[in-house]
Parts: C-alpha cells; structure tokens; sequence
C-alpha cells in the first residue's frame, strides 16, 4: 500500500499492507478511500477477512473516462490507461476466465502499485463536474458490493435443485446422454413430423416444417405458436427443458455451487459492474442474473435465517419523469401505469403501458404511433426528453446519462437512413435506461452503508432487484434499510423531486416465495423476445 494526497500524488512511501484489524483501525479512524486495481484486487482482502468502506476502482472509472471521450468500448485496463497516458496505441484488454471465482485465480504478473498510483493521479486530474463524480464513487462502490456478493454467495439447496430437476427432466441419466423427458420429447417429434428430426438443429426444424407446406423464418418460440402442427407442442416443451439442462442442470450444480463446513451451500457467480454499455451489470459465467423460474425454490434462507427481496416499480418511466421534470408522469402512486391509465386512457392499464414503452423504445407503427401522438400532447416534455436523445442519436452525436455515462461513439454506416434510426431508438433508450442503472448503483452503495455492522448480506443483485440473507429477527429491520436507501438514493440523483421510487420488500424463506419480477418488456414495435438496446445478452 502507498499513501495518497487528495490529487492522488504520494503522500508517503510504500509500505506493507497491514492486517484485518490494522486495516479495521484505518477504517474507524480515518475513512479512507482505498484505490484499487480492479474489482478483483479485492478479492484477496475479502478472503483475508479485510473489508474495506470506499473505494476508487482505476479499471472501473478508465472504462468510464474512455467512454466520456468518445471510445465507449475501447481498451480501459491498467495497461491500456498506461499506455494512452504514454502516448502509445493501447492494447486489448485481456479475457477474464469463465469459471468459478478463484478456481484458476492469478495475481497480477508483476508488482502493479506505481501504474496504479500513475492511473489514478491521471484520472484526478481531470475536470470533472459533480454528477460525474457521484458516478465515479458509485461506479467504484458497485465494484466492492459485487465481489463481496460473490464472496458471500447466494444461499443455494443442491438436493432441492436435483429434486427439481428430477421432477421436470427425469432421474439424472447415469451414463451421460438426454434426461428422459428429453428423450421422450424428442420421439414424440419424430413421430409429428413422420422421420427423424433434430430438435436442437434449427436448420433440421425448419426443413421439417416445410416439408409440411409451413415456411417459418426461425425456431422461435413466438413464431412456433402461430404454427398449427402436432410437433409445435413436444418442440416448445423440448426447447425450454433442454435450455434448463444445458444452462442450469447437473452439470452446473456441480460447478457452481460449493458446499460450505457448516452442511449449507452457496452459489458464487461472478458479477461484472457496468458490463452493459448502459451500466447494467453482466455476470461471467454461472448465469446468475437469469435464474429459471423452475429453478427459484433451491434459493433458499439458511435455517434461523430469511430472504428479503425487493425490486423497484416501474422504475425507467419514473426515471424518465425525473429527468425530465414531467411529473404528470409519475405521480404519487404506487402503479404508475394504472395512474396513468386512469387520466389518459379511460382506465385502460395495458394501453398505457404500451404507450410508455412506445415511447422510451421508439415504436411509432401501428398502434403504438397513435399513443405517442396522445403522449406528446398530454407529457410533452418527458417526450421532447426522449425525442431529443433521438435525434441526438440519429445525427451521429453523443448522448449521455444522467450522471455522466456516454453511449458508444457513431460507426461508420450509421449515417444511412435505417441504420441512423436504428442509432436514433437506441440513444432514445440509452439516457432513460443508463440513468436507471445509476439509481441502482447508489442504491446499493447506500444499503451496503446502511448495513455495515450487521450480519446482514447483499446477496444478489439484478438491475432494480436485490436480494438480503439475515437472520430472521433482522429483517424487518433489513427491509426498512431497504426502503431508505431507495428513497435516498432519489434525492442524490434528481434532488427535490416529487416523483418517488418505491421498492417493496418481501421477507421470505425460497426465492420462488416472492412474486416474479418481469425481466424484459420487450420492444412494443418488434415480436416478443427481442432484447432491450444495450442490454445484456
């Protein structure tokens, strides 16, 4: 460790890191900010049981910093800031492994402390106005909250989850090869369409079905449907037990989830803060932010202890009232659709809906063009918000978030018109769905403030959902810790605003005892399933 002046030059000489209670002592006395490589450098601390209270990740804010200049996307590891500060073309940054956290763990080549130094001071000395210095803090502080839930792990039942299994596929093939609901599946196709087809091949689908006299441009599960054929029923059922097999069945179990002295177990996924060009996090490997539905009744609270699990309503329509001081948008209401159904819409909630979605993702055919005519009449500046991110977008510009996070730069091509207003319904999404993000980043850093001291733990974390592991006589307390960084984390962004973030709590004992939170609206223009612009894939 080295000493830091407040602009980031040597305050001091290097000296060996002290140990968990020296670094306890620091942390009571001083609070400092403690400046790390990357994320996983604090992989090491956490294991030596040193927790640390804020932090400045270097690797982190590059990203950042990279992306403000226009390059979103290019090189922004230690090396690569090395190598821009020396005026030299940066290499790429090298691929993190996908397995387990510290199966194949490395330290770094050589001893990084004097780059880390140099990075950080370069990065403090940029002009750098408030909001993007909130971004920064809560940027670095999403990257402490993410190894201390991989760290931590997410409570996990392997005998509830082979029970699942074994109930949907059948008892788990010994020799290798398809579980025998799959197997049966596939015979049942076979016998729909009069000779063997491959369910996992598309292209053998496809033929098969025109055979049949149907043309289908893909195997989708949405175009399926319209299909009326005797193998559309085993091929949707095959489609969504194979995706579970491959994706969740025994193989991950045996991987991914770790037993612990104590007879309980964890899951340890590996998050990766800002892994989305919008700021939303990725994970890396373990497919933790997509845990099956089937699936969810193997998370469940260690014995004595429960789950509180809260999401955030409707929280990109409210962003977008707060960005754009539209407040007829979100009013004080807990259903913000059903609210605006009643004024606009003559109660008609789905509609409004559609018309909201319509309007952060651009539709305008159909239907969805008729509502946004309604909208800019009756919320002209939330629409004139999006409208301008837009146009922003369509004449090649830069369009930013909130609290500073820029979209990625215009590429070549995107002057032609298709692709400029594909650009255009991009950027029109970005500075809603980036500045939800932040809302999220601040939210963990002040629950993870809320909770230090307690045997509280952050234990998952998707998008506008997170997940606490307490002992049952803690989460009341737990939840309202919950509630108050939500609240708190409105005011930090969007100051004295009316529009309000509500996240509701629910202590449970298994994940599949709250209700689901829906983890994609699709795209009211487009057919079902296709993704959000800049989200994960």
């Amino acid at each position: 460790m080295r000493p830091l002046a407040e602009d980031g030059t040597p305050a001091g000489p290097e000296r060996a890191l002290p140990g968990p209670a020296a670094v306890a002592a620091l942390e009571r006395e001083h609070a400092p900010r403690w400046v790390l490589a990357r994320p996983r450098a604090y992989r090491a601390l956490l294991d030596a049981g040193v927790r640390l209270g804020r932090a400045h990740v270097v690797e982190l804010v590059e990203a950042l910093v990279v992306a403000a200049d226009g390059h979103a996307g290019a090189p922004h590891g230690l090396a690569a800031a090395l190598a821009r500060l020396g005026g030299r073309t940066p290499a790429p940054d090298p691929v993190p492994d996908d397995g387990p956290p510290g199966l194949f763990a490395a330290g770094p080549a050589r001893d990084e402390l004097a780059d880390v130094v140099t990075v950080h001071a370069a990065q403090q000395g940029r002009p750098a106005d408030a909001r993007f210095r909130l971004l920064v803090a809560a940027e670095s502080a999403g990257g402490l909250v993410a190894e201390e839930m991989t760290a931590a792990g997410l409570p996990w039942r392997p005998d509830v989850h082979d029970a699942l299994l074994t109930t949907l596929l059948g008892p788990r093939p010994a020799l290798g090869g398809p579980p025998p609901r799959l197997a049966a599946l596939t015979a049942e196709v076979h016998a729909a369409f009069g000779r063997p087809v491959n369910p996992d091949s598309p292209a053998e689908v496809l033929r098969a079905f025109g055979r049949a006299g149907i043309e289908l441009g893909s195997t989708r599960a949405w175009e399926l449907r319209r299909v009326d054929h005797p193998a559309v029923a085993p091929l949707l059922e095959y489609k969504e037990l194979a995706r579970l097999h491959s994706a969740h069945g025994w193989s991950w179990l045996r991987t991914w989830v770790r037993p612990r002295p104590d007879g309980t177990a964890r899951f340890h996924p590996e998050y990766v803060v800002g892994g989305v060009v919008s700021g939303r996090w990725a994970t890396r490997g373990g497919g933790a932010l997509q845990i099956p539905k089937a699936l969810r009744g193997a998370v469940r609270a260690d014995p004595g202890w429960r789950l509180v699990v809260a999401d955030a309503a409707q929280l990109e329509p409210r962003v977008l009232a707060a960005l754009s001081g539209d407040h007829a948008l979100a009013p004080d209401a807990d259903d913000l659709y059903a609210a605006l159904a009643a004024r606009e819409f003559s109660g008609d909630r789905p509609t409004a809906k559609l018309a909201l979605l319509s309007a952060m993702y651009g539709a305008g055919a159909g239907r969805a063009g008729e509502l946004l005519v309604r909208l800019r009449r009756r919320l002209p500046a939330a629409m004139a918000y999006v409208d301008d991110a837009a146009r922003a977008g369509e004449e090649g510009r830069l369009v930013r978030s909130h609290l500073g996070r820029t979209c990625p730069p215009a590429r070549p091509g995107d002057e032609a018109p298709a692709a400029a207003r594909t650009r255009g319904r991009f950027t029109r999404n970005f500075v809603v769905q980036a500045t939800a993000a932040e809302w999220a980043l601040v939210l963990l850093a002040e629950l993870r403030a809320g909770l230090a001291g307690t045997p509280a733990e952050l234990v998952s974390f998707l998008h506008d959902e997170v997940v606490l592991h307490c002992p049952a006589e803690q989460a009341p307390a737990a939840a309202a810790a919950l509630t108050r960084a939500a609240e708190v984390a409105g005011r930090r962004l969007f100051g004295d605003t009316p529009v309000r973030f509500p996240m509701a709590a629910r202590v449970v004992g298994s994940y599949a005892d709250a209700p689901e939170v829906p983890r994609r609206e699709h795209d009211p223009d487009e057919a079902p399933g296709v993704r959000r612009p800049g989200s994960a894939p």
